[in-house]
């Protein structure tokens, strides 16, 4: 176990492969610099106050927001990737301030629902342009966040962009191109690697959602502990906690093997990748970007972190409860997005008078958290179902 590491062992001086604010590729819309913060933490500082953020604590990560106060939401689940990344940060040397405003504003763009809202999205959306959540996220940063008198969205710097914009089709980073030569798409057509910290917040992301789901799907009851015996990553750490506290509850066994697990990942990140980085030529954050992919697992780690995620894809995405959920879900966005298609007055001004309709029905949509999309379906939709497809039956309180 690397637990007993001293912590002085792994943190590292500033590196020369990290971002530096004051060497930042700037911002769409010029603007002085702040006299007592650099650049990226005026990026942080945005997100956190501004509405998309807000709006992610009553947003889907697996369960609805409704079926228990525990549960994560998209606003706890950005707040556990922000704390992992940090740490690997500090670890390996990278800008702390950039990873923070990338891991907070990763999934701003997510729809209400979860997975489930941006499938039935995707859909509505295949003859209009399509929707990437990945690309709303950057949408609601650039566009749709309306804040300040000279410019629309938040006017992030070049690198904060950069990290939330973690996938794009080939058609939207063309799009993207056309816009803005050379800018946050260009890694996608030239096949070159984002920044260290925006790859780092892509592994916490999905360090996060493997750690939080396993416990939230074991205190629903949709999963147990028995189940997981057949994860090699998660019952080695069980077996390991079972021996040492022979008494320990069920809920304690869970939360500690939890902790160790992700322990042990970090730690094996920080290995990796301390590594890696000590093969890159150019020694900058450009040179990083020419090089192959530098943040994650060691091969084993990897490989086991591959069968946890998917164990959870099996047993509590696809568990018949969950699915219920979604296909609800789905119809509901369906829904929504057809009735204001036809009916553009009931949507606000500001989204009914755009000229492309589809992409403002869409914007409109994916901002809406879990219980508003619920409300406006049982106001706008004269036959729609109970507004809450099941009561989830909890395994803990």
């Amino acid at each position: 176990m690397r637990e007993s590491t001293p912590l002085a062992g792994w943190v590292c001086a500033p590196s020369d492969l990290a971002c530096d604010p004051r060497f930042s590729r700037g911002r769409r819309h010029s603007q002085p610099d702040a006299p007592t913060r650099n650049a990226f933490q005026r990026d942080r500082d945005r997100i956190v106050h501004s509405t998309a953020f807000r709006r992610l604590v009553y947003k889907t990560q697996v369960f609805l927001n409704h079926e228990g106060d525990l549960f994560r939401t998209r606003m706890t689940h950005s707040l556990e990737v922000a704390q992992l990344a940090r740490s690997l940060a500090r670890a390996l040397g990278l800008h702390e301030d950039l990873v923070e405003a990338i891991a907070l504003a990763h999934d701003l763009g997510h729809t209400p629902f979860g997975h489930a809202g941006q499938d039935a999205l995707q859909a509505c959306m295949a003859e209009h342009g399509g929707f990437e959540h990945n690309l709303q996220s950057l949408r609601v940063v650039d566009h749709l966040e309306a804040r300040y008198p000279d410019f629309d969205g938040l006017n992030l710097c070049f690198e904060t962009r950069e990290g939330i914009l973690k996938h794009c089709s080939l058609e939207h980073a063309q799009a993207i191109e056309l816009d803005e030569p050379g800018g946050v798409a260009a890694r996608f057509l030239n096949r070159s690697q984002p920044s260290l910290e925006a790859q780092l917040c892509n592994l916490a992301d999905e360090m996060a959602y493997n750690a939080h789901d396993t416990d939230d799907g074991v205190r629903s009851g949709l999963i147990t502990l028995e189940q997981l015996q057949d994860v090699p990553l998660f019952d080695a750490y069980r077996q390991t906690v079972q021996r040492e506290y022979p008494a320990l509850s069920p809920r304690r066994v869970l939360y500690e093997s939890i902790r160790r697990m992700l322990s042990d990942q970090v730690y094996d990140v920080m290995q990796h990748t301390r590594a890696a980085m000590q093969t890159v030529a150019q020694r900058s954050a450009d040179g990083v970007r020419q090089s192959p992919p530098l943040v994650g697992f060691g091969t084993q780690m990897r490989m086991q972190s591959q069968q946890l995620k998917r164990f959870l894809f099996l047993n509590l995405y696809r568990h018949p409860q969950v699915i219920s959920t979604t296909d609800w879900a789905r119809s509901v966005v369906g829904d929504l997005f057809q009735v204001y298609l036809d009916r553009p007055q009931e949507m606000p001004p500001e989204h009914r008078e755009r000229r492309n309709r589809a992409r403002a029905v869409a914007d409109y949509i994916a901002g809406m958290t879990d219980r508003f999309a619920s409300r406006e379906h049982a106001r706008l939709c004269a036959t729609s179902a109970a507004p809450w497809p099941y009561a989830m039956s909890r395994h803990w309180p």
